[in-house]
């Protein structure tokens, strides 16, 4: 076995110094760069807020910004690697309709995402329901919008998504309407029915006056009269005043003997006289 003993080891160490310091630099360069663009995010987001800017733009701008300062950063991390940015732009050009094909729908994100800012169907804030996802609007970035739900839950959605579909805004309007089923027997007194829940309703202070609460007869079930009320209340009382209603409700037409009637399962066992003979 042969030993190479005139190996110049001196050229492996230049490559490794001249090559690691590059890296080095180039790592020093992206987390400097990372915490500048915080920095400048952070200087940002005080100067859009003290000037009044409405959130879903602030959202945006901020998102934006923090997404194309850091673009910048590892580019220049890049270059002091030795990687040609200019022959990577390049690169980027030739196969940027292979590109576009693959990230169609992140561009379009983006697109949806200027959209929305520019006709703000809503509000950071604004209670919303965005494809059956109910909560408060609480961020906007480059591709996607966040919903809290009543649970905590935060739900991403996709902003192509979000102009796709159907948007409910709760809070373009201060009131709210709430509609409420109720059922009743068809023996119990109907009119007694009615006036309890308008009763409860106007001792609820939550429920406004203007427009005044009403009920009526909503349908004629198989098993039920079905009456419908409806009350206005500000945005903000929605969720509490339908649950102390019902709740309500339900202890008045107890306290006066009016049931709520349920489907009932009637079975007949039917035997021939063989059978009854033997019994």
């Amino acid at each position: 076995m042969q030993i190479i003993t005139d190996f110049d080891y001196t050229v492996i160490l230049a490559l490794v110094a001249k090559y690691g310091l590059r890296l080095f630099f180039s790592l020093l360069i992206f987390f400097i760069g990372k915490w500048i663009v915080a920095r400048i995010c952070s200087l940002l987001q005080k100067v859009i807020y003290k000037a009044k800017i409405d959130e879903l733009i602030a959202s945006f701008i901020i998102n934006s910004s923090k997404t194309i300062l850091l673009i910048v950063v590892i580019i220049a991390a890049l270059a002091n690697l030795g990687i040609e940015t200019t022959s990577f732009v390049a690169m980027l050009g030739a196969i940027g309709l292979g590109i576009g094909m693959a990230f169609k729908d992140s561009f379009g994100n983006i697109g949806a995402g200027i959209l929305i800012v520019f006709f703000r169907p809503f509000k950071i804030g604004d209670s919303v329901d965005i494809g059956g996802h109910i909560g408060v609007a609480s961020e906007l970035n480059l591709f996607s919008t966040c919903v809290i739900t009543a649970d905590g839950k935060s739900v991403i959605i996709p902003n192509q998504q979000v102009m796709n579909g159907k948007i409910i805004n709760f809070s373009l309007t201060p009131t709210r309407r709430i509609d409420l089923l109720f059922s009743v027997d068809y023996k119990d007194d109907l009119k007694l029915a009615k006036e309890i829940i308008i009763n409860v309703a106007e001792q609820n202070k939550l429920i406004l006056k203007e427009p005044a609460p009403s009920v009526s007869v909503a349908a004629l079930g198989a098993h039920s009269i079905d009456l419908i009320a409806k009350v206005w209340v500000l945005n903000e009382d929605y969720a509490k005043v339908n649950s102390d209603m019902l709740e309500s409700v339900k202890i008045e037409f107890d306290n006066a003997g009016i049931s709520i009637p349920y489907p009932q399962l009637v079975t007949h066992h039917i035997y021939d006289q063989k059978e009854e003979s033997e019994l």
